[in-house]
């Protein structure tokens, strides 16, 4: 056979397809939308390395942490830059005060100017949230006059909030990054840091987890009507094609299709293109410009989705016999196998094993073996579903009417059941698996941050040491605040430079060194000690009466104050509380009157607040407040963990590929109903002129489809849990089920099935009508 013959009968194919009617534009309109969807996604996805990379050029560009660099000297190419980040009701809000100090300073990007004292440029959806009549809170912790907004290059997202407000008299400090001088924005030596493996295993299976079903459902829409297309077929065959031509008019067919469905998935690409950038999900959102498919992972798409509608075509024709009289489907098949189902899924099994107990201490794990082992996992729940429905439905017996119809049309087609239903128990599989991989992960990427949010609800650091009596009156005064409590810290070392052995010291008042020592009686101008049995014997030798120190000593390249301090004679020791408000306190602790003159601009400064959490935004008035009395303070929420910010990221484009393939199952599964139903239309009719009842036909179809979409999420649930084990025995952890994930996870997938024959109940009522026995 000739290249010619076959572009010839491909071409005879696909006119079919265009000139066949309606029937024809019809079956080749759902084709292609079901088609399209998958196409949409898949070049979502092609777009998604340039998302990460365009968000990480914009943080990039707009760089303004020097991360203890040099400090340039002033000059008339600097600016002054002070962070000023905060939070409103949980969103962060990226803040930045600018001082030029020269007519050729640096803008950050997306700004045309540099805002005047007591002005600011905001982002497009920080303006939107301060015009609005909930922004009045935040109105009053940024009280500067908008002048102007934050050009693109400035944002990583359309709904970040964000400003660059002006200042004057910002200072530089030697031992704190909240004020820095820059000759230029951006990252001038990027460093790379070597990813951890696990999180490159997480990222394999998640593209190979949520793309698998996306192929499922491409293979399936290029199926559709099928059994009308066979019947035509048969034509063909009285009129003298032989049965290979026969194969390839119907690959033809479904080529038209595949590439009509190439068009409307590109269309639905760019319309979800331009609407990502009025979507925010978990607080990430994307401009329309970052999603720009990759040229050859789009080429590979165009080729590879017409390529499959042929090779799925003419693997799905082999098991149909199209005569000159007729086709032979209705026959009774022979059974099918089982033996070469689960080769499938063991061979995956088998190139995943090599890797179990790698975890990240092995070096990388093989991408291929990953992606091909998780990738045969997966597809071999679309070979074991038709044996598992054909296995079950030939023992299912008698029962109402409804019952029957079903039963007897899924024994008769239980191939295009499972068909149906494939896609969801591959993405249902996958989404056990990956539930499980997580869960079983996150401690590893999750840290106790040694706090009890219980002691204290909130902790304001105060960049301006001169003001730590005001803000601990002024916060103790907030509403919402129960109690305030400030305390300081530094160091004390035996040397003047590079001491070396050191001592912390922590000052406060008695109340506040309560909180954190059992103190037997305190007043002002005592001095305590807290050992720690971590201290070796230098550190605690350094920490007896008598002993002679400097407070903030000099380091190589930073200059310290070096104001001497003897350790007094009346020295204490003391326990620490069980419950101490900071578990990390040792060395010596002092009341304000026994810290030396000048010693108390060398230390670092806190506010610990207690809220009254039935107080309505009691931590915003806390971060106003803050604001107020130190521009530059930062004020956080007590949390007892914090989490790896990779990690974060990773189950966010979990979620968001999730919702996007959720979408698809659900779409795709009702243009498959609705093709079953229009080519079983003239049936229904027929059944509803002989007097069947509306109602057992609704049920019927109801029938048809829980049955295999059960059986589907029994196997997917069983694929999941086995699949899941295997990649945490990979990451070398312990193998958890979250029973509760896996039963939501199920019962999502059925939502989905069920949500779908509700909307297919009002075609199937119009299907119903004498019209349906209409035939031209």
């Amino acid at each position: 056979m000739n290249v010619r013959q076959w572009c010839r009968d491909l071409g005879m194919g696909a006119r079919f397809a265009v000139t066949g009617g309606r029937e024809g534009w019809v079956r080749m309109l759902l084709t292609a939308v079901g088609v399209g969807l998958g196409v949409a996604l898949l070049l979502l996805t092609t777009a998604l390395p340039n998302v990460l990379t365009a968000r990480h050029q914009r943080e990039e560009a707009r760089q303004d942490l020097t991360y203890n660099a040099a400090v340039p000297p002033r000059g008339e190419n600097t600016v002054l830059v002070g962070t000023t980040d905060t939070e409103w009701h949980s969103r962060d809000i990226r803040g930045r005060l600018l001082e030029p100090e020269g007519a050729r300073a640096p803008l950050p990007p997306g700004v045309g100017r540099f805002p005047a004292k007591g002005e600011m440029v905001v982002s497009p959806a920080l303006k939107e949230l301060l015009s609005s009549d909930g922004g009045k809170l935040l109105r009053e912790r940024l009280p500067f006059r908008i002048t102007g907004t934050i050009g693109e290059p400035g944002l990583i997202g359309p709904h970040e909030l964000a400003y660059y407000a002006g200042a004057e008299g910002l200072k530089v400090a030697k031992d704190s990054s909240r004020v820095v001088r820059l000759t230029a924005f951006g990252d001038p030596h990027p460093t790379t840091e070597r990813t951890d493996p696990v999180l490159i295993l997480m990222t394999l299976v998640v593209f190979v987890a949520l793309l698998t079903p996306v192929a499922v459902f491409i293979a399936a829409a290029v199926r559709f009507g099928g059994e009308r297309r066979d019947r035509r077929l048969a034509a063909l065959r009285l009129v003298g094609s032989d049965s290979r031509m026969t194969r390839r008019i119907a690959a033809g067919e479904a080529l038209a299709g595949s590439l009509l469905g190439l068009a409307v998935g590109t269309v639905f690409f760019l319309i979800g293109r331009q609407a990502a950038g009025s979507v925010e999900v978990r607080g990430e959102s994307f401009f329309p410009s970052y999603l720009d498919p990759s040229p050859a992972l789009a080429a590979l798409v165009a080729v590879a989705v017409p390529a499959a509608a042929v090779l799925v075509t003419l693997f799905a024709m082999r098991g149909v016999v199209v005569e000159p009289l007729g086709v032979v489907r209705t026959a009774k098949q022979a059974r099918r196998r089982l033996w070469w189902r689960l080769l499938l899924p063991l061979a995956g099994l088998a190139m995943l094993y090599p890797m179990i107990g790698q975890g990240r201490s092995h070096g990388d794990f093989n991408q291929y073996l990953v992606t091909g082992g998780v990738l045969l996992v997966l597809v071999g729940v679309t070979a074991l579903l038709p044996w598992l429905v054909e296995a079950f439905v030939t023992r299912l017996g008698a029962g109402s009417v409804s019952w029957q119809l079903a039963v007897r049309r899924l024994q008769l087609s239980s191939g295009t059941a499972a068909r149906m239903v494939n896609g969801i128990a591959v993405a249902v599989a996958g989404a056990i698996a990956l539930q499980m991989l997580f869960a079983g992960l996150e401690g590893q990427y999750t840290k106790d941050t040694g706090r009890d949010p219980h002691r204290a609800s909130m902790e304001v650091d105060l960049s301006d040491r001169s003001r730590l009596p005001q803000a601990a009156a002024e916060l103790a005064r907030t509403k919402g605040v129960r109690a305030s409590v400030a305390l300081s810290h530094g160091g004390l070392g035996d040397k003047r430079r590079d001491p070396g052995t050191t001592a912390s010291l922590t000052v406060g008042d008695c109340a506040a060194l309560r909180e954190l020592v059992r103190l037997p009686s305190c007043r002002d101008g005592d001095v305590f000690v807290l050992p720690s049995t971590a201290d070796d014997a230098a550190t605690r030798a350094f920490m007896r009466p008598g002993r002679h120190g400097f407070i903030d000593s000099t380091y190589s390249g930073e200059r310290g104050r070096e104001i001497p301090w003897t350790v007094p004679a009346h020295l204490r020791q003391v326990t620490a509380r069980k419950d101490s408000l900071r578990s990390d306190v040792t060395g010596l602790l002092l009341t304000p009157s026994a810290l030396p003159a000048g010693a108390g601009s060398t230390l670092y400064h806190e506010v610990f607040v207690r809220l009254d959490l039935s107080v309505p935004y009691a931590d915003e008035y806390v971060r106003n407040t803050a604001a107020r009395v130190d521009r530059l303070a930062s004020a956080w929420r007590w949390t007892t963990t914090v989490q790896s910010d990779q990690y974060a990221s990773l189950r966010t484009g979990l979620f968001l590929g999730a919702v996007c393939v959720l979408a698809l199952i659900g779409a795709s599964l009702l243009v498959s109903q609705l093709e079953q139903l229009r080519e079983r239309r003239k049936l229904l009719s027929s059944l509803l002129a002989f007097g069947t009842r509306r109602r057992t036909l609704g049920l019927s179809v109801l029938w048809q489809t829980a049955v295999p979409i059960a059986l589907g999420l029994l196997l997917a649930a069983a694929v999941g849990l086995t699949l899941g084990a295997v990649l945490l025995k990979l990451a070398a952890t312990p193998v958890s089920v979250d029973w509760a994930s896996v039963l939501s996870l199920t019962g999502a997938g059925a939502a989905v099935v069920l949500a779908v024959t509700v909307l297919s109940l009002p075609p199937l009522m119009r299907m119903m009508r004498p019209e349906g026995l209409r035939t031209e």
